[in-house]
């Protein structure tokens, strides 16, 4: 189809269109039957926004203690880094639906785009921890506009019957960033610290600015959305969820009882979305539809989705928080890494080619039960374990991220368009605050019951030290000769064996720490596996009740005729 088609009116525009190459839903743009050139032209640009996107969070939350050095702050005041960016991504879909909706997809970019562009900018010229906080903020906002944008880019890249496989590639596309990161980062903080990452993610904003102006998107239907009490709502909303994202995200860290703030931040949270419920039950035109997200296949995918980022929290706050426990650094974990990339590429592109709409609560289930297997092999973990040894687990847990994730959002668009497309707003609601809440949650629950577990291991091991035991008196001797050379007195070396002796007390405890939390991950992921298996099945089950049904009434009224 001709480009030049492209300024004319809507409607005239539209006329010019086959039937599959007309917009799904107002917001999103025409997907005309493009060369094979420009397919790829709009796979590229796609991979860039997508991974431009999410670059920046996934650095930040990869590399946070080197940033707290940086500006120079503790880590607890760090963490409030990805947190921050957090609070404003899971909120801002709320509007930006609305918005492409009712301003087109063309405005919607460009704005999304100078707005990131500033925010890579002011890092550059900004070294204080205020500062930098308000911006990772700001960031979070534009990064919820990038990675929509990257999806819609890859999906133009697909023809009419593989556009589903577009979708999962271009949300799957997110998760290649945090392990890129890792593998990246460190080389650019050796250069210049952390001017050396926001020159890398500048220029690839500018990339991807240059590439989004030159390869344009068809246009997009417009039509009236926004009503004065969407802005009530987004109001007591936004607030809340920032709030319940503040503790979520650093509750395990100030400890839960030990800070007031949680406290008073969760009666806020549960007050404002409270609120904010009661404000859209009662509309006529919801900005989300709360009877449409009470409906049981919406609330069996918003469990999914909670459960399965829960427990992949095995993989990015327990194996690497591990290893970090044991002194490993990320250079030792490269290796590793570099395994988790290539299986999360693995598992988006699995994911894509093996899709089957009928069936796709299938990958939810099988996912589920990767993520089972990989946290048992970890929960045999030692002092000695290496990264070496987790490649299989870790593995099978970063390609279970990526197989999930397609199927879970295509599940949702399918509800959406049942629906007339009424309730987009309520399912990207629903899918983001999943994603976002749900690894806030799984990194919280983790954190907390290792805290817990490796107090308990503590106090069982230190009441099984008796000075008396021989075998005690050996450990500790071993230990003091080793410094026997460098410190001559005889009770300074034994105080320091003793220093040594708790030392390796509470490392093996957080081994056994380590290990419960993995094998609790392994049943949680069992457990949901079986769960996501019946959703599977019930279908089929519930037509052979209504067939055996019908069969025995059939029965029941040819014996009576008799």
């Amino acid at each position: 189809m001709s480009r030049r088609n492209w300024d004319l009116p809507w409607e005239e525009f539209l006329a010019t269109l086959k039937p599959h190459e007309r917009p799904t839903l107002p917001g999103s743009p025409a997907t005309p039957d493009h060369s094979t050139p420009m397919r790829w032209a709009y796979a590229l640009v796609g991979v860039l926004v997508a991974l431009t996107g999410s670059m920046g969070n996934a650095a930040v939350t990869a590399n946070l203690p080197q940033l707290a050095g940086a500006l120079g702050v503790t880590t607890t005041e760090a963490a409030w880094l990805p947190v921050v960016f957090v609070m404003t991504n899971a909120c801002m879909n709320l509007l930006l639906v609305k918005f492409r909706m009712q301003y087109g997809l063309r405005l919607f970019t460009e704005i999304i785009l100078i707005v990131f562009l500033a925010t890579a900018a002011a890092h550059l010229f900004l070294n204080d921890f205020g500062s930098t906080l308000v911006v990772r903020g700001i960031a979070g906002m534009a990064a919820a506009g990038m990675s929509t944008l990257g999806i819609l880019y890859i999906i133009q890249a697909f023809p009419a019957q593989h556009r589903l496989k577009g979708i999962i590639i271009g949300v799957g596309l997110s998760s290649l960033a945090i392990p890129l990161a890792r593998l990246g980062v460190n080389r650019l903080l050796d250069l210049d610290q952390w001017r050396a990452f926001y020159m890398f993610e500048l220029g690839l904003v500018l990339m991807a600015l240059a590439a989004v102006y030159a390869l344009k998107m068809p246009p997009s239907q417009r039509i009236r959305t926004f009503e004065k009490l969407d802005f009530v709502t987004f109001a007591l909303f936004a607030p809340g969820v920032a709030l319940l994202t503040a503790v979520l995200g650093l509750g395990r860290i100030v400890w839960w009882t030990e800070a007031a703030w949680i406290g008073w931040a969760l009666i806020g949270a549960i007050l404002l979305l409270t609120a904010a419920v009661i404000v859209e039950y009662n509309r006529s035109n919801p900005l989300i539809d709360l009877k449409w997200l009470a409906g049981g296949d919406i609330v069996r995918l918003t469990l999914a989705i909670l459960l399965v980022r829960i427990v992949l929290s095995e993989q990015t706050t327990g194996a690497v928080g591990f290893l970090q426990q044991m002194g490993l650094g990320p250079d030792q974990m490269r290796g590793l890494f570099l395994v988790m990339l290539v299986a999360t590429a693995a598992g988006t592109a699995v994911s894509a080619l093996t899709l089957n709409p009928t069936k796709l609560w299938k990958p939810i289930s099988i996912a589920l039960l990767m993520i089972a297997v990989g946290a048992f092999l970890d929960s045999h973990a030692t002092v000695l374990t290496r990264p070496a040894e987790l490649y299989f687990s870790q593995a099978l847990l970063a390609f279970a991220a990526a197989f999930f994730i397609g199927p879970t959002m295509i599940i949702g668009f399918g509800k959406v368009l049942q629906g007339g497309g009424k309730h987009m707003v309520s399912f990207i609601v629903v899918f983001s605050i999943g994603q976002n809440i749900g690894g806030l949650t799984g990194s919280a629950l983790v954190g907390t019951i290792q805290t817990l577990r490796e107090k308990f291991h503590s106090n069982q091991l230190a009441a099984h030290i008796n000075l008396g035991d021989p075998e005690t008196v050996l450990r500790l001797q071993q230990l003091s000769g080793a410094y026997a050379h460098v410190i001559g007195d005889a009770a300074q070396r034994q105080g320091v064996a003793l220093r040594l002796l708790q030392q390796q007390i509470s490392q093996q405890a957080q081994v056994l720490a380590y290990n419960d939390v993995f094998l609790l991950i392994s049943g949680a992921a069992v457990v949901g596996a079986a769960w996501v298996a019946l959703n599977h099945f019930r279908p089929r089950i519930e037509a052979r009740r209504a067939a055996g049904r019908q069969a025995q009434a059939a029965a029941a009224a040819a014996s009576s005729a008799d």
